[in-house]
């Protein structure tokens, strides 16, 4: 599995943040969490494929949350697809879609399925293949939401291929009859067992999507033993009250079910406008469950990275927050100016000529000694003079290091800057 996220905002987008939603690729399946707006885009700036969408779950019917699946669609009608979508997610997800596209006069020529899930449910399996499985779930939010997990299903354990050439496997039927389960009977009536040849099944690998909601029962059964769990952290523990009013959680409350849960990682995303500084957040997660991660929008998150790594590569550069190369520009890495084909510098080397050995050839030996000696003292004197210098300016140097030290102490603004400053243009009271 590798996760993509895609938005990473809640409410509201920010200069570097998009609105929510998560990309999970899967054996060249792409399912989707939430469209909020931008999704598509977000997508093929990802590298991913919007044609390898089959599932797209929705958490709610909040504004941020699906204002980007009538876009979305319309795509895929332009696209000219064919092959069936199925859209998960609260009762009125039909509604809203159809109005949508009927407002937009887009006659979609491909089949949708709508599985709506009505308030008041408990527990529901929404998708079952013949690997995976999708359950949701109720959350506690201020209206209707819903959580995911996909959990694949118990993978055939490895075949012994040595034993059962000995015993006379020799066809690529037969290995896949065994590692199915089943006995397979040779042409001299000599029954080869499943059991003998292929060892114990293994666990598959499960997602938990939870987001808008606070700490529960449901929110714990959804994430448990989870390899990956794609948790929301709109606040810090500073606004925790603001959290229980909305019914959000706080980085602390995801990383505390995560702990409780015994997940694998947890990834946090869904953050406030006010915090410019994501960090914070991971930083106080990680104080109760070290094994988190922030959400960075594009940037995959593999869950085995031997055989996924380079499977989705980015066509854009990747912000990474609290990062910058000056003037908007990326910063230049130390390998890329060995593949840069500006030749390096060559050293200066000062090349002295030989003086020539002093002889007293036609001076007298006195005088040849007293000259040498004169020219020595001048020549110390200078040193002092300039040892002197040198050290009144290392003195000056200090003194005004000390001051800026000094004044930099007074004036030291706080090392993180988590909230960004308000405007009269921006009302944060209301998310």
């Amino acid at each position: 599995m590798i996760l993509v996220p895609l938005g990473i905002s809640s409410a509201t987008p920010t200069v570097h943040r998009s609105m929510p939603s998560v990309a999970l690729w899967r054996e060249g399946q792409v399912f989707l969490f939430d469209c909020g707006e931008n999704t598509q885009a977000r997508m093929l700036q990802a590298g991913m494929k919007r044609s390898k969408i089959d599932y797209i779950f929705v958490s709610h019917l909040d504004g941020d949350h699906i204002f980007g699946l009538p876009g979305l669609l319309s795509t895929f009608h332009i696209q000219r697809r064919d092959k069936t979508l199925t859209l998960i997610g609260p009762k009125g997800l039909k509604e809203y879609v159809e109005f949508n596209l009927k407002l937009a006069t887009v006659d979609v020529d491909f089949p949708i399925e709508f599985v709506e899930l009505e308030d008041g449910f408990e527990h529901e399996v929404v998708v079952d293949e013949d690997e995976y499985i999708v359950e949701a779930r109720p959350l506690e939010h201020t209206r209707f939401c819903i959580g995911y997990r996909l959990e694949e299903k118990p993978k055939p354990g490895k075949v012994d291929a040595d034993k059962a050439t000995s015993l006379g496997i020799t066809e690529d039927a037969q290995f896949k009859e065994l590692k199915k389960g089943n006995d397979v009977t040779l042409d001299d009536g000599t029954v080869v067992k499943s059991s003998d040849i292929v060892g114990e099944p293994r666990e598959g690998n499960a997602f938990a999507y939870i987001t808008d909601t606070v700490y529960s029962k449901n929110a714990l059964e959804l994430a448990r033993n989870a390899n990956l769990l794609y948790h929301e952290a709109t606040f810090g523990s500073d606004l925790k009250e603001k959290a229980e009013e909305t019914k959000h959680s706080t980085a602390e409350d995801a990383a505390q079910l995560a702990a409780d849960a015994n997940v694998k990682l947890l990834v946090i995303g869904h953050f406030s406008g006010r915090y410019t500084n994501p960090f914070v957040l991971m930083k106080e997660a990680r104080r109760l469950f070290p094994d988190t991660w922030i959400a960075n929008e594009l940037r995959p998150i593999m869950t085995d990275i031997k055989h996924e790594k380079n499977i989705i590569q980015p066509r854009i550069q990747i912000h990474v927050p609290g990062q910058s190369g000056g003037r908007g520009k990326p910063r230049r890495s130390s390998s890329s100016y060995k593949s840069s084909s500006r030749k390096p510098r060559k050293a200066r080397i000062s090349k002295r000529r030989n003086k020539p050995v002093a002889t007293s050839r036609g001076k007298n030996l006195s005088d040849y000694y007293r000259d040498k000696d004169r020219d020595r003292g001048q020549r110390y004197q200078r040193s002092d003079n300039r040892n002197d210098r040198n050290e009144r300016n290392d003195q000056n140097k200090r003194n005004n290091r000390d001051d800026r030290d000094r004044k930099k102490r007074d004036d030291k603004p706080p090392r993180y800057k988590p909230i960004t400053p308000r405007t009269p243009f921006d009302d944060f009271n209301r998310f």
